[in-house]
């Protein structure tokens, strides 16, 4: 279970980055969609790293 959600949160993350690289070729200098999409991706980087130690401190990814 929890390497699907890592996977999912990392999935979330290339998302947020292809999003944020559209937003940055289509908008104006004044649009704060990029802003946000940075915010949305620093977060879920957060996240996933947060996942990632849980799952080595209790011994669900130390495994072969």
């Amino acid at each position: 279970m929890l390497k699907v959600l890592i996977a999912a949160v990392f999935l979330a993350m290339l998302t947020s980055l292809l999003m944020g690289a559209g937003y940055l070729i289509r908008d104006d200098s004044r649009s704060r969609r990029l802003l946000t999409s940075l915010k949305v991706r620093v977060s879920l980087a957060s996240l996933l790293i947060a996942l990632l130690l849980y799952g080595f401190y209790v011994g669900d990814l130390g495994r072969v």
